[in-house]
């Protein structure tokens, strides 16, 4: 069975009244007549606030602007149609509307768009995402085939290629920060970097944030809360065996907490991480960093 991967971004749109913008999928038969936010698939090399400005005005009419992240949802769905398992990470953002006008999509994926009130949508037919955005109980899914996590990795002869990844802004309770050093014959070889990397297939982000902790740093955390979302393209990266490719990833960084530290050490034998460290927020600074890592420490840990 063929097994697809594919990031998508969705806008949580509020009115004053506390209604919630909702539209109808036209879609295949597991999601035709489903409500959900308004959203889709994140295109090679965009940003995902892009994707939601542009899906938003595509199927509802209106502008909207980007106030921030607020959930990361993973699912596989079995598409028996055409034999293949597809994994979604769903970029969830708050939005609000700056303009536009009410209307539904013409001859697209939705055919209704509708502002909902919250009794109402409970009595729905929604996306299992939506409900469990909107705090309602998720619907039954038809059983598909057992899905078992498997690592990451570029298709054969790819040329082309889209990656998830979660990364954790890992703390200790004495204020350090975690960091682990990218090995040679990798991009940002020698620089140090956050935890984290490519999630699996079946995996969810933060369960791939974790497990990559443990992998390269040996030490057990706990996610306390989604800080940063971004996208990196890079047309001509180096990937595996040397082939050029046109590379573009997608990132989520989760604040981390480790309450019981140790000496960190790289357990992954052969992989992108060659060392791990503990330090100071300051310290670190002083370091070759990754930009992501840079930046995440001079946002949310310097004193």
């Amino acid at each position: 069975m063929l097994r697809r991967r594919r990031i998508a971004a969705y806008g949580l749109c509020r009115d004053d009244e506390g209604r919630v913008l909702l539209v109808r999928a036209t879609g295949g038969a597991a999601s035709a007549g489903r409500w959900l936010l308004p959203g889709g698939g994140v295109n090679h090399g965009e940003d995902p606030e892009d994707t939601v400005r542009r899906e938003v005005e595509e199927e509802t009419g209106l502008r909207v602007a980007v106030v921030g992240i607020r959930d990361v949802l993973s699912d596989v769905s079995h598409l028996e149609d055409v034999g293949t398992l597809r994994h979604q990470d769903r970029l969830i953002f708050d939005v609000r509307v700056v303009g536009g006008e009410l209307r539904p999509e013409n001859g697209g994926s939705t055919d209704r768009v509708a502002w909902v009130a919250p009794p109402a949508w409970s009595d729905l037919p929604l996306m299992p995402y939506a409900a469990r955005i909107l705090g309602v109980g998720v619907p039954d899914e038809p059983a598909g085939p057992e899905v078992v996590p498997w690592q990451s990795a570029v298709p054969e002869g790819a040329r082309r290629h889209q990656r998830f990844a979660a990364y954790g802004l890992v703390t200790d309770p004495a204020g350090r920060v975690l960091l682990a050093l990218i090995a040679s014959n990798y991009p940002g070889a020698g620089r140090w970097h956050l935890p984290g990397g490519g999630t699996d297939f079946g995996e969810g982000a933060v369960d791939g944030v974790l497990r990559e902790l443990v992998e390269e740093t040996d030490q057990r955390g706990r996610v306390d809360g989604l800080i940063h979302v971004s996208h990196r393209h890079h047309g001509r990266a180096l990937g595996p065996e040397g082939i050029t490719m046109d590379w573009h990833g997608v990132r989520v960084v989760y604040r981390v907490r480790v309450d019981e530290p140790t000496e960190p050490r790289v357990v992954e034998a052969r992989g992108s991480t060659v060392d791990a460290a503990w330090f100071g927020p300051d310290k670190a600074l002083d370091l070759p960093l990754t930009e992501i890592a840079r930046d995440m420490i001079g946002t949310h840990l310097r004193s």
